[in-house]
Order: structure tokens, then sequence, then C-alpha cells
């Protein structure tokens, strides 16, 4: 098995493939890389059983087809020193050695019999196909992976709720605290279905998607997901449940609307947040007329501040808290020079839209639970 590869374009996939690898393998082969040689195409997998990344590379006087795991920490760690230049692999399918000749030397490393690796299994019954962007794709990902839950108390809530209706997808997370929702209409779909992804592989596309300008083929069933864009794939165990039924706890009926500076708030929000209870993050916002005052304090240490910021604002004067920190994430999160931020009342949730949405196939809905300011 031997061939021969430029040392950038090597390091470049096997770092993209290399962020499934879990440090906590219960697997030793796990820690490997899978190289599998067919003709002139090398094949690249890595994984942690229940996610796996695949890329192809094509090599240059390729011979003697085969496969062969090897350490990936170590492979990774010797390509980093190397400046761009062609790389020859000598591999002995028999004996597992590995030799990386160089322009001015040669390293050999030990590797491992590949058919050792578990690979991941192909998708066969009642598959669903659909196609989008890398970018559409890309643009749900990184609009909601924020809001999703960070611990397991409830192992659905962890992941991204992707739902496919005729011609449109929503990608929605919450954590019970905050929830987003964003829509997007320019996909090839086949009927209705959905699926909770979960975080781990949200990641690894958050990362490899800006490289790639493709399409996108998303397939799934109840189980496993498979995503093909340029020269990867992506294979993930689902999370598998009922999500919540999300559309509940967005309001209807809201009769105050408040359209400001999205970054001029944010900032007020950073400067004011400091003088906020720490373990709350407690701030209010008293909204009268045309101007927002936001306002916070920490009794136990005899501090308080407060900032006004102009704005427009329809309806009664009003009101409310909310936790700093989760609403300068979403107003962070949102594009656009000004929000809409849409209240009922001080018990119930305020939702926050962009007030130019960047694309006429995009729709972005974000939503945050107030606190009590009593």
């Amino acid at each position: 098995m031997n061939f021969i590869v430029s040392s950038t374009q090597l390091l470049n996939h096997l770092q993209a493939v290399s962020r499934v690898i879990s440090s906590k393998n219960t697997m030793e082969i796990l820690n490997n890389f899978l190289f599998k040689l067919e003709g002139s195409k090398l094949t690249i997998t890595a994984s942690d059983i229940e996610t796996t990344m695949i890329t192809s590379i094509d090599v240059e006087n390729a011979s003697d087809d085969g496969v062969i795991a090897i350490d990936a920490k170590r492979l990774t760690n010797i390509l980093k020193e190397f400046p761009d230049q062609p790389l020859t692999f000598n591999i002995n399918n028999g004996t597992h050695n590995v030799d990386i000749v160089s322009e001015n030397g040669k390293f050999s490393v030990l590797g491992q019999d590949g058919a050792d690796f578990p690979l991941a299994n192909e998708l066969h019954d009642n598959v669903s196909v659909i196609r989008m962007s890398t970018d559409t794709l890309l643009q749900g990902v990184s609009k909601t992976l924020f809001a999703a839950m960070a611990d397991d108390i409830r192992p659905i809530l962890t992941g991204i709720f992707v739902e496919i209706s005729q011609g449109k997808i929503k990608f929605v997370a919450t954590d019970a605290h905050k929830l987003v929702c964003y829509g997007r209409t320019d996909v090839q779909t086949e009927g209705d279905s959905s699926f909770i992804l979960p975080q781990k592989p949200a990641n690894l596309l958050k990362n490899i998607l800006p490289k790639s300008d493709a399409q996108v083929q998303l397939s799934f069933n109840k189980q496993e997901a498979v995503i093909e864009f340029n020269e990867y794939k992506l294979i993930c165990r689902l999370i598998e449940g009922t999500y919540p039924n999300y559309q509940a706890v967005i309001p209807v009926d809201v009769p105050r609307k408040l359209t400001i500076d999205r970054l001029g708030l944010c900032n007020c929000l950073r400067r004011v947040s400091i003088f906020s209870n720490q373990a709350s993050n407690l701030i209010k916002l008293s909204i009268t007329a045309n101007q927002l005052t936001v306002s916070a304090q920490d009794i136990d240490f005899s501090i308080s501040a407060h900032e006004r910021v102009k704005c427009q604002y329809e309806g009664e004067d009003m009101e409310i808290g909310f936790c700093s920190t989760y609403l300068i994430e979403i107003l962070s999160n949102l594009n656009g020079n000004e929000v809409v931020i849409n209240l009922s009342d001080s018990t119930k949730p305020g939702t926050f839209i962009p007030l130019d949405q960047s694309s006429v196939d995009e729709d972005v809905l974000m939503l945050l639970m107030p606190m009590s300011i009593n």
C-alpha cells in the first residue's frame, strides 16, 4: 500500500475529521484514523461509534490497495511540523509498518489492522432524503446550536430538532429558558418528516461547512442520519424520542412592540449586567414612550446601574426582567442592525425578530422566558 500526497492537504482533511475522536474511547482502535486506499483515492475515517466522519483525497503514484489504522494524534502532530511538500507513504499490509518519507528524512510508525476498525452502518429502511445548500444547513445549525440544553437532564433538549415539510425546513433548539426557531424555504424535500440532531455532529458541521460551497444531501431514518457534501460524509446516530411542542410556548397575542438598535442594546446590557447579582444575572427593562431603561443591582454588594437607550415603542408602559446572559446571547446571534422585541406582559416570554431578514428564504424567531423582578 503506497501513495504520495501533499502534507498540507492531508493535514487539513485529518484535522477536519479528527474532531470526532473522543478522549474517552472505550475501544483502543478508535484512537486511530482508518486509511483505505482504492486505486488513486484515499478514504480516511474517524469515529467514536456514535458519530463517524469520512473524507477522501486523490493521491498520486498509488499501488497495492489496502486498509490500515494509524494513531491519529501522532500522525497529526507529525504533519503539523512539515512545510507543504509531497510525502510518500509506504505501508506494509502484512506487518502494518508505516514509513512516511519526506524530502529529507523518513519517519516510521506501527499501525494496526484496519479490519478491526468498526464501520458505520449504511441506511436501508424508511429513508428520507432532502437536498439543500451548505449555507442553509450551516445557518440552521449556527443559529440554533447555542440554545440547546448543555447537560443531559433532558436528553431530547440537548439536540437540534429538524422539522421538514413540503418545501420548508425548520431548525429548533431550546433549553427551556430560551428557544430559537430558524426556517428556510430553499430546500428540496420529499414529504413531511423530522429528526433530532445531537450536539456533537452539529458542532462538526458548524466547523466543516464554511469550507464548502456544494449541495448537501441529507438522508435519515428514525435512528441515523447521513450528511454528504463535497468530499465529506458524516454519519451519526440520532436522538430518539418526541420533541416538545415548541409552537405552544410562542405567544400569539403580543400587544407591545419594541424596535431598537441591536448592537447598541447589546453593548448597554454588557455594561449594566456587570452590576447584576452574579447568581441570577437579573436585568430589568423599563419601557415608556420611546425610551428603554436598562437597570441592574446587587443588594449584597450595594451596587447598581441603569442606562437609557432610545427606541421605538408601541403599547402601554411596562417592566420586565430577563437573565442578562441569555438576552445577550440572543441579540448576539441575530443578524441585522435593528431587532423587534414583541412583549405581552411581565410573566410571558418575549420574542426577538430581526427587523430585516437577511434573505427572503429565511425566517428567524428567538424567544426568552422572563424572570421575576419582585
